[in-house]
């Protein structure tokens, strides 16, 4: 499956994005089928400049953009629809509602009979 997605470029706390189309299983930073555009989140205002034709032609052909990018494309026209979540809420808060289900009713426990004292006879 093919994925549009972002791949950062730029150098340590000055972050700028390529859009890029490439195998979903594929690594990030490894090699991609197409360019598809640029983001700058840092720059005052951010530059976003995508080509359209190519990614409506990708898009066609049955790749998925990320999160992030569907709303980028959102953003600039390219696409119609609604934005979506691009973070996942942490599994911490889920996990801790299913370890910690509610106290279950103790059965009554069945009572055994003391047990005589033995006596040896004498």
């Amino acid at each position: 499956m093919l994925a549009i997605r972002l791949q950062r470029i730029g150098k340590k706390n000055r972050p700028s994005y390529r859009v890029v189309v490439s195998e979903h299983k594929r690594d990030l930073y490894g090699r991609h089928n197409e360019i598809l555009g640029n983001y700058d989140p840092v720059a005052i205002p951010k530059t976003i400049s995508l080509k359209a034709d190519r990614i409506k032609y990708w898009l066609s052909v049955g790749a998925q953009p990320s999160a992030t990018v569907h709303n980028l494309l959102v953003k600039q026209g390219v696409i119609e629809g609604k934005k979506v979540r691009a973070w996942r809420p942490k599994k911490k808060a889920e996990e801790t509602k299913e370890a910690a289900p509610a106290p279950k009713a103790e059965a009554p426990k069945e009572q055994t009979p003391a047990e005589a004292p033995k006596i040896d006879g004498a």
